[in-house]
Parts: C-alpha cells; sequence; structure tokens
C-alpha cells in the first residue's frame, strides 16, 4: 500500500519538517567536512589578480555609468532613434501595449 492509502498526503507539513531537518543535518556534516585552516585577515582572504598588485579599493572601484561605455557608444545611434518616442508617462507606455495587442490580435483574428 502507498504512503497516500495510510492517511498521509505529500504536502504533509510534519513529514515536510522532518525531510528538511534531515537535509539540513547531511548539509551541516557535509559542510564540516572541510578544511580547517582558514584564518581570517590572512593573505587567505586577500584578492588575487594574477600575481599583480591589487590596486586600493578607490581606484579598483567601477562606475556604472563606464561598464558598458563600449555597448551604447557602438549602438548610439539606435539609442538616439529610441529615446525620442520615449516620454516616462505610463500612459503613453499603456497606449502602445495596447496598440500592440490589438494588432496582435486583428492579425490572429484575419489569420483564422
Amino acid at each position: 500500500m502507498s504512503v497516500i492509502g495510510y492517511g498521509y498526503a505529500v504536502w504533509a507539513p510534519l513529514i515536510w519538517i522532518v525531510v528538511l531537518v534531515v537535509i539540513g543535518v547531511m548539509v551541516l556534516v557535509w559542510r564540516n567536512r572541510g578544511q580547517k585552516g582558514y584564518k581570517k585577515g590572512t593573505a587567505q582572504t586577500d584578492i588575487f589578480l594574477s600575481g599583480a598588485r591589487v590596486p586600493p579599493e578607490e581606484q579598483r572601484h567601477v562606475k556604472s555609468e563606464n561598464i558598458y561605455w563600449g555597448f551604447f557608444e557602438s549602438l548610439k545611434e539606435l539609442y538616439s532613434g529610441m529615446m525620442k518616442p520615449h516620454t516616462g508617462i505610463v500612459n503613453d507606455y499603456l497606449l502602445w501595449l495596447v496598440g500592440v495587442l490589438a494588432i496582435a490580435i486583428l492579425i490572429l483574428v484575419v489569420a483564422g
């Protein structure tokens, strides 16, 4: 006879709690098998930069406007054309959504 035949269901909360506790114990046992030689604040925690000296934190910071510079620069013509109709007003975006949906429904009705 199956487990469901004994009055238990797959969603039974006590079964799920027992399963989660067993999985948690297994994860903790697996985690505790790791190396114990980790020392915080030593060379083990330094950034590895292929053997090169790591610059100070303020020099490592990359401004978000520079991360995608090449991408935006290469597609500048496309973006400048796309930015003209974008007003930032939610009503305009909803009007575009309704218009595109109306065209899609019309195509589906005509196509059969």
